[in-house]
């Protein structure tokens, strides 16, 4: 029987409540798990993730890697593989729930259950990425697992979740690149913050980052008396997002220095506006 996306979260009542019975759930100390069946020592395991205690997926961990151990070429250790990077990932050892993941992908590749295992691996870097002070490069790993699932198993639901989740990965890079040239445009370095944002708006256009990116060229243009390219960034902003407070404020800057929003020069926020009205971009 394959786990699917339930995998974690059924156990039949009447089974859980004879395997809790049979393994002395109400003693002190429990019979050893040779004297049980696959069968009965899994739904230990399941039951031991959803009592909701946060050390039960510690000791859920036990009983499935006893389920490999004791019986290795039942179907029950086929399923008790998965469920030991389920678990792992609950308990946040997340190197430990990719290994796990891994495993269960090498030796049962065609398996229904290979995109779920697939996500979890995904999950286990993108879980990880909850800070935009974070390393980068888990980030970098996110999206490549995450795009492994979209790609190898297009119609599942794991596709559809892994697809949500690798737009908001991809905008945490954007908001990483964000959060350093705002500080390079707070110490005045505007040249090094213009490389910043031109980084957004070339490569991640398509985050919630870009109308910002493009205000914040506006300032930054403006500050180094470069016109041209403050009309243009304003060009494309009021183009693309007339209805964002960034364009708002990128227009009272344009116009307290008596400047419109409007293509002008040949540099590459020219390039790009010109793309812009073609539909060529965004």
């Amino acid at each position: 029987m394959a786990l699917g996306r339930t995998a974690a979260l059924r156990v039949g009542s009447l089974v859980l409540i004879a395997t809790l019975a049979a393994c002395g759930g109400g003693s002190d100390k429990e019979p050893p798990l040779e004297n049980f069946t696959a069968e009965e020592i899994y739904k230990r395991g399941e039951y031991e993730l959803e009592v909701g205690n946060p050390r039960r997926p510690v000791e859920a961990l036990r009983y499935f890697s006893e389920v490999e151990r004791l019986y290795p070429y039942s179907e029950y250790a086929k399923r008790a593989l998965i469920m030991q990077a389920f678990a792992q990932h609950k308990a946040k050892k997340y190197e430990e729930a990719r290994a796990a993941a891994q495993r269960y992908l090498d030796t049962y590749p065609g398996s229904e259950d290979a995109a779920y295992a697939k996500y979890l691996l995904a999950l286990s870097y993108y879980d990880q990425i909850d800070e935009v002070g974070r390393d980068q490069g888990l980030t970098f790993q996110a999206l490549q697992a995450l795009r492994a699932v979209i790609e190898e198993y297009p119609d599942s639901d794991y596709a559809r979740s892994a697809a949500l989740k690798f737009d908001l990965a991809f905008d945490h890079l954007a908001a990483k690149e964000m959060e350093i040239g705002r500080f390079y445009l707070k110490k005045g370095h505007y040249t090094a913050a213009i490389n910043r944002f031109r980084v957004v708006v070339e490569q991640y256009q398509t985050t919630t980052q870009t109308p910002e990116a493009l205000m914040r060229l506006v300032e930054a243009y403006l500050s180094l008396g470069l016109t041209d390219e403050a009309q243009t960034a304003g060009a494309i902003l009021g183009h693309n997002f007339q209805a964002s407070p960034f364009y708002e404020d990128a227009y009272k800057r344009l116009k307290k220095q008596g400047l419109e929003p409007e293509a002008k020069g040949n540099g590459w926020l020219a390039t790009i506006y010109r793309q812009v009205i073609k539909g060529a971009w965004l």
